[in-house]
This record gives structure tokens, C-alpha cells and sequence, in this order.
């Protein structure tokens, strides 16, 4: 009793010079006289009134006084002292003048501590509760920051409110309780009336939320709306919280069933619906309504990458990226294929189409069939995945196939001008760094095919220093590891082994199979030039640490680096249809690879592969098998897409080839069946097939690749325009931001924070993150247009400037800086506040 009494008066003495204490019932007149104050002087009020007020204002009127009654306060008539007890201060005993006296709150706060005597019982509350008390406070600031104490928030409506709805998600109501037992609740409810419009005869949080969703996505779709605007700031930043996004997706999943959303969002046009993100069954409306409209070609391509990026904003986006990607791929394929031109005029003129546009469709079938199977809506996308592989099959593989195959059939040799054949690729591409005393590494991926290739290259040159380039062989015939892997060593003769050979191939008389084989050509043909080289598997070479790796560098001149993924998945028939799923795997893979080469001192690296290949993801119809069944004196082997022997004899369906027609030495022959044809083999796959002379097994990427010594990164720059009037005269204001050039890889896209700011820095509006990714050429494409919706703290606003922001969040903090804004001026006119 006496610590808190001394504690008190001390608290009271910070602000007065004179603190009286009436002792109605003398029940502390004990504690009164044992108290010891320093630098306050004690005096005890005994019809002594007249010689205490001239003391203490006159005599001494810089000391502290302690003026004690033993007996109740007079009434004011009678109170000889009253006009100084106003003028300073008044000392009291009960429990609610304690906690006003502990706290440093005034009288004028006495009656908000009795009303809520529970909060105050709790010395812990108290504790909490001092730590938030300001000298502005009033009482319903003081109603709120013992709402947040007893909810653990922080002091303002919207935090208090996070948590309870938080924990009415998680089915529990001990903040709630707390709440109710300190006689807070009234207080809460009033608070949620008047700043989001919320009014029930019997409030609870399942009503507020059923509400709050209703509203804000009546808001949206023109719809009878209950709450204020402030209602959807809320929502917004709610459901963009990291902190709090599970708890939004876990109510609104609630709130989708009682609402009835499915029956509405059936009647609406999904254009209507790509800015809105409140429930997740939006997306899953926009995603079929959108695959129906690529798939019957009501949409442009355009628009569907465009609203794609739009949606990646929305909250459910990371649930639904795949299937917004297969559609988005989808789209692209379609408009691809609707004004292709397969025409080919002449072996060059085929390879240099392939390489320039026709490339994409594989690309585009493959990431569709990618993302499809990752998404795991197979009934979603079942039509448009159904047309996508009748396209792929009957629109551009097998007419492509058949018109490369009689520039096949027309080449008295496998050679085709202008393109490096794939036995040259040591003397074309790596003498010439060797020439320079130049080191250099070739990483060889089996089975990259050319489209594989172009996407790495960007994933290389979105990388920081890295610089890469896309070049194209033609690979061996047939296509094959053995023979592709041979044909990238240096060689002056390529050889085929024949009868129980099993499809080997010889360097100049040296077995090539395996790597320990490819290291001792690789160390011979050097040898020869005093240098030294090596051959090792990726994997190998990952185990190496640093210092390793730079010994292996430094000790080499040229090394080879063996990478298989792609090819082994492929090739058995139990994973082939995981064929895509490896190519990502492959992608992320080699940028590692050539990260750590790179750490290693190897500047000069070289990307290729043995051949390319054959996929199709549905079932191989009975019409892609070969009719001709090869035969001749001796079949040594023999798989899906060729056969080798010795007289084998001529048929229809397959194109025969000597050893010298296609570069070898020897006398064993080829056969490869046409077009896109397989043959037919007991226990092998036949979706994934290579071997044979399509362009997508023959046209083999070589990419050469360096690192720069300085960055050469940059992210887009982004401005927000300024419309005719910088005057906001309404609840909401739309704005324009202008991505200033397209995103490359060496311009990456850039996201940012808009809202709107009053020059102390507090939010009047609600806040959107914006992603500027736009790799359109054209400027109109670029802009994006944003509806910000004001709280009602612009009401108090008017006529001042406010700052519509942009802001950047820095790197790895919650933090945010800005990065450009424009003042606007508030002007809102008294009529608006009318509903008339």
C-alpha cells in the first residue's frame, strides 16, 4: 500500500506543485504520517486553511506541498482552499483514483476507468496499457488502446480487428471473452459502425465477416452495398497481409458457401471479374471461362497474356499459376498455328525457319503440356488440352514432318549449307578459344533440343553478368547418344561399330562409349597441341568445392562436362511422360552448373547437346507407326526411330542411308523411318523418341556463353501520369502508371506499392501492388490504370495536398521507399456529404 501511494503521488507531483488528500474515513492517516517525500513538504489541513494558503503562495510559492485532510472534502462552498484544489491537483485513495493516479491519467478519465473496472484489476493490463498512453489521449483513444491490450494488437481499429477476426477463424474466443468481461465490446462495436458503416441489432464477427465480403464484392460487381468504402480498404490490406492472409483465405472460403458466390459469379462475364479477388472461386470462373475462350478463339492471344499478368496481382494467383500459364501458352500456340506457313523451299530455308519462328510451337506445346499436368485440373483443361494435341499432331508435326522429308529424301548427303554439321563441332566452335590460349569448358545436356535451348539462353542472360548466345548444328544421323556424344570430340573419322556393337561408335579407332573413353580422345587430340582436357560428370563435378574446382580449372584447358536429365527420364517407358517436368529440372540445373563453373575462373563456356527429339504427350496413334517392317542380311540394332545393319533392304516408309552419305566411315547403313514414323518395338516407349531426321531431332542448340566483369541488370522504370486535373473531388481516383520500356531479360520487371499519402505519410486510400512486367513493344500496352477508393481520413483533408505514391519495398525488410509520387489536392465539395 505504501509503495503505491508514494508511486502515485509521485506521478501526480510530475504535474502539480500542490496535491491536496482527503482522508474521508481517516483509514490512511497512519500511511500518511510514516510517508516520507523528498523536496515535498507535509502539511496536514486542520482549521488551518488561511496560514496553509498564504504559505503555500506566498511565502514559499516554488516548494512542492503535500496537503492532507483527515475527514471527507468539504463542499465547495465551505472548502476555504477550493481555488487553489482546482488550480492543482487532488490525490484520492480508492481503486479507481490509484489506477488513474498509477497510470498518470486526469480526473477527466474517471469515468472510462469505472466503467471498465475488470481491464484495471489486472496489474498486467495496467503494465500494457501504460506503455501505450500518450498525453493526447482522449477517452475513446484510451477505450481503444485497452481493446488492444486485451486483443494483443496494436491501438488502431483495423490491427484490433485483425486479431479477433483471427481468432474467430481459428474457432476460439478468449480475446473476444476478455473484451466482453472489461465491458469493451459496446465500445467495439460502435467503433465498427462508425468508421465501416457495420449496424446489426445483434453484431457478432460471423455477421461482420459475412457482411464485410458482401459488401466489398457488391463494390465490385455493381451490387447492394451495406458498408462504407473504408470496409474494402480494410479487406484489401487484410487479404494482401503476409501476417494474415491464411486467416482472410480460411473466412472468405466460409463466407463463399453462405454468400452463394458459385450461383453469382454463373451469370457474369469473367471480364468483368479480372480485378477482383475476394474469393477463390473467381479465379476458377476466369480460368474456365478463359480456357473456353482459347479454345474457340474468341479471345486474342494478347488479351490473354495481358489479363494473365493482371491476375498474377490477385491473392489465389500462386494457386492457380499453372493453369494460368497453360492457358496463356495455350494461346499462343493457337495464334501461332492459325497463320503458320510450313512451306519449305529448301533444306536451309527449312533449318532457318525452324530456327526463327516455327521452334516456338514446341515451345509453346511443351510449356502448355508443363503447367497442365503441374496444375492438376485435368477436367478443366480437358478440351483445350484435347485440341491443343490434335494441333500439335495433325497441324504441325506430321505436315512438317512430311515436308522436311522430302528435302530429306532430295539431299544426296547429310549436310545442309549454312549449318554446322555436328562432327565439326570441336573445330568450330572450340579450337578458336584454344587458338587465343584460351580456356574454355563445354557442358553437354543430353537430348536439349533447340527449343530448350532458346529458353535457357534467356534464363542465362537474365542472370547478373552473364551474356549468352544461340547458335545451331545439325546433329549425326541417326540422332542418337552414342553417335552425338562421339560426334562433339574432336574426330577425324567417326565410325559406327557393327555386329555386336550395339550402336557404338568409334573416335578414330577409340571406343567412345562412356566417359572415362570420351576423356582419353578428349586427352589424346590435345595432347598433340600441349593442353590438357578432361571429361566429367555434372554430377562429379557439383560434389567439387571451391578450391577443387578452381584446381580442376587451372589444370585444364579444355573440360567436358557431361549433364544427363532430360534423355534419361525420356528414354524409359515408365518416366517418358515426365519428359517436361525434366526439362525445368534441366533448366534450373544448368544455371547452378554454369554459376559454379563460372565461380571456378571459367569465362569462355559452351552449351550443346547430342540431339534433340520427339514428344508427344497423348497417345501415339496406331497411323504414327511405321507400315514397313526393315529387314536385311544383318540388323545390329535397332530402336523406335532407326535401324542399323548391313543390306537392308529398301522400303516406302523409311529413308535408307550409307555410312558416307551421312559423314562415317565404314560400310554399315541406316535406316530411318519417315516423317515422324516409329517403329514398332516390344518394351520401349513411344512418346519420346529420337533417332530419326525431324527437325526437332536433328537441329541441336550451341550456345555460347560469357560473364561479364561489371552488372549489367536494370529494372523497368516506371512513371505515374499526371491526367489534366490534379484535384481529387470524390471518394475515388483513378490514375494512370506507365511502364517506360518493355521487360527483357537484362530489364527485369519491377513491383511497387501505390496508394494514396498525406504528407505526414498516413494511407487515405487503399493500397495496390502493382507488377510492371510488360514485354510489349507498344507504349499503349504498357500503361496500367489503377482505382484507388479514399477512407474516410480524406474527408478531413479537404483543400490540402496529398501524395499518390509509388513505393519500393527494400530488399530481404518489410520496409518500403519511395520511389516517385505527384501531389493532388483534395476538393471536395459540402454536397457530397448529401445523398441527394
Amino acid at each position: 500500500m505504501q509503495a503505491k501511494i508514494v508511486q502515485a503521488l509521485n506521478k501526480l507531483f510530475e504535474r502539480h506543485r500542490i496535491v491536496f488528500w482527503y482522508d474521508p474515513n481517516g483509514d490512511v492517516h497512519e500511511e500518511y504520517r510514516a510517508l516520507s517525500l523528498e523536496e515535498i513538504e507535509k502539511i496536514e489541513i486542520a482549521n488551518n486553511e488561511f496560514g496553509i494558503k498564504y504559505r503555500v503562495l506566498r511565502q514559499e510559492p516554488d516548494l512542492k506541498f503535500l496537503l492532507y485532510h483527515n475527514g471527507a472534502r468539504p463542499a465547495d462552498r465551505d472548502n476555504w482552499l477550493l481555488d487553489v484544489l482546482l488550480a492543482h491537483g487532488e490525490f484520492r485513495t480508492d481503486k479507481v483514483s490509484l489506477w488513474l493516479s498509477e497510470l498518470g491519467l486526469g480526473l477527466e478519465f474517471a469515468d472510462v476507468v469505472n466503467e471498465h473496472t475488470e481491464f484495471y484489476e489486472s496489474v498486467k493490463r495496467c503494465e500494457a496499457l501504460k506503455k501505450l498512453l500518450k498525453s493526447d489521449d482522449t477517452p475513446g483513444k484510451l477505450r481503444l488502446k485497452m481493446l488492444a491490450v486485451c486483443t494483443s494488437a496494436e491501438p488502431r481499429l483495423e490491427s484490433v480487428l485483425e486479431m479477433l477476426l483471427a481468432e474467430f477463424a481459428d474457432e476460439r474466443e478468449e480475446k473476444m471473452k476478455l473484451c466482453d468481461r472489461c465491458h469493451l465490446l459496446g465500445f467495439f462495436w460502435q467503433q465498427l459502425e462508425k468508421t465501416y458503416g457495420y449496424n446489426s441489432s445483434t453484431p457478432s464477427l460471423q455477421d461482420f465477416t459475412i457482411e464485410l465480403f458482401k459488401s466489398c464484392y457488391a463494390m465490385a460487381v455493381d451490387g447492394e452495398v451495406k458498408l462504407t468504402p473504408d470496409a474494402l480498404v480494410f479487406l484489401k490490406r487484410w487479404k494482401d497481409s503476409r501476417r494474415w492472409e491464411k486467416v482472410f483465405e480460411k473466412l472468405s472460403d466460409s463466407t463463399t458457401e453462405i454468400l452463394d458466390i458459385e450461383k453469382d459469379l454463373n451469370r457474369r462475364d469473367f471480364r468483368v471479374l479480372l480485378e477482383v479477388d475476394y474469393f477463390r472461386l473467381i479465379d476458377r470462373k476466369i480460368l474456365r471461362d478463359l480456357a473456353k475462350a482459347v479454345r474457340d478463339r474468341t479471345v486474342s492471344s494478347a488479351d490473354v497474356s495481358a489479363w494473365t499478368r493482371q491476375r498474377r496481382q490477385g491473392h489465389w494467383y500462386g494457386e492457380h499459376e499453372h493453369l494460368y500459364t497453360a492457358v496463356d501458352h495455350a494461346g499462343q500456340f493457337l495464334a501461332f498455328i492459325d497463320q503458320i506457313d510450313l512451306s519449305i523451299e529448301s533444306a536451309t530455308d527449312g533449318v532457318q525457319k525452324y530456327c526463327q519462328s516455327w521452334f516456338r510451337l514446341d515451345q509453346n506445346y511443351r510449356k502448355f503440356i508443363f503447367h497442365a499436368v503441374e496444375s492438376g485440373q485435368s477436367s478443366l483443361l480437358s478440351s483445350l488440352n484435347e485440341q491443343i494435341e490434335n494441333f500439335y499432331s495433325n497441324r504441325y508435326l506430321l505436315p512438317l514432318g512430311d515436308r522436311w522429308q522430302r528435302v530429306v529424301d532430295g539431299l544426296e548427303r547429310w549436310s545442309i549449307h549454312g549449318t554446322t554439321l555436328q562432327k565439326n563441332f570441336f573445330r568450330h566452335w572450340v579450337e578458336p578459344f584454344l587458338k587465343k590460349d584460351k580456356k574454355v569448358c563445354v557442358i553437354i545436356s543430353d537430348a536439349l533440343r533447340y527449343e530448350i535451348g532458346d529458353e535457357l539462353v534467356s534464363k542465362i542472360r537474365q542472370e547478373d553478368r552473364f551474356e549468352a548466345s544461340l547458335d545451331a548444328t545439325l546433329s549425326m544421323l541417326p540422332s542418337y547418344t552414342q553417335l552425338g556424344m562421339a560426334a562433339l570430340l574432336p574426330n577425324e573419322t567417326l565410325a559406327i561399330v557393327g555386329e555386336g556393337g550395339n550402336g557404338t561408335v568409334q573416335v578414330d579407332g577409340h571406343s567412345s562409349q562412356g566417359l572415362e573413353n570420351r576423356g582419353k580422345i578428349l586427352e589424346m587430340a590435345l595432347g598433340e597441341k600441349k593442353k590438357k582436357a578432361i571429361a566429367i560428370g555434372s554430377e562429379d563435378l557439383m560434389k567439387l568445392n571451391g578450391e577443387e574446382s578452381r584446381c580442376l580449372f587451372h589444370a585444364h584447358d579444355v573440360v567436358y562436362v557431361y549433364h544427363n536429365r532430360i534423355d534419361m527420364v525420356g528414354d524409359k517407358r515408365d518416366s517418358e511422360e515426365r519428359v517436361f517436368e525434366a526439362v525445368e529440372k534441366t533448366f534450373d540445373e544448368l544455371v547452378v552448373l554454369i554459376k559454379k563453373l563460372t565461380n571456378a575462373n571459367a569465362t569462355n563456356l559452351i552449351v550443346t547437346a547430342d540431339h534433340g527429339f520427339l514428344y508427344q504427350h497423348g497417345a501415339i496413334e496406331e497411323s504414327d507407326f511405321s507400315v514397313s517392317e526393315i529387314e536385311g542380311e544383318e540388323i545390329y540394332f535397332r530402336n523406335r526411330r532407326f535401324v542399323l545393319g548391313r543390306g537392308l533392304q529398301e522400303t516406302k516408309g523409311a529413308k535408307k542411308f550409307h555410312a558416307k552419305e551421312v559423314g562415317l566411315d565404314g560400310e554399315i547403313e541406316i535406316q530411318i523411318p519417315k516423317s515422324i514414323n516409329r517403329l514398332r518395338q516390344q518394351g520401349s516407349g513411344s512418346r519420346f523418341v529420337h533417332g530419326g531426321a525431324t527437325l526437332q531431332e536433328v537441329i541441336v542448340p550451341v550456345i555460347v556463353i560469357n560473364k561479364k566483369r561489371r552488372s549489367d541488370l536494370s529494372t523497368v522504370k516506371v512513371d505515374i501520369l499526371r491526367g489534366s486535373s490534379t484535384t481529387i473531388t470524390s471518394g475515388q481516383l483513378a490514375v494512370n502508371f506507365y511502364q517506360k520500356e518493355p521487360v527483357t531479360e537484362k530489364v527485369q520487371a519491377i513491383k511497387l506499392r501505390a496508394g494514396i499519402y498525406t504528407s505526414s505519410g498516413e494511407a487515405i486510400s487503399d493500397s495496390h501492388e502493382l507488377i510492371f512486367d510488360s514485354t510489349s513493344e507498344n507504349p499503349r500496352e504498357r500503361e496500367k490504370q489503377v482505382r484507388f477508393i479514399l477512407t474516410a481520413k480524406a474527408n478531413t483533408m479537404n483543400n490540402q495536398e496529398v501524395f499518390v505514391k509509388l513505393e519500393e519495398k527494400v530488399e530481404g525488410t518489410s520496409h518500403y521507399r519511395e520511389y516517385q509520387s505527384i501531389a493532388y489536392t483534395i476538393q471536395r465539395s459540402f454536397t457530397s456529404d448529401f445523398d441527394f
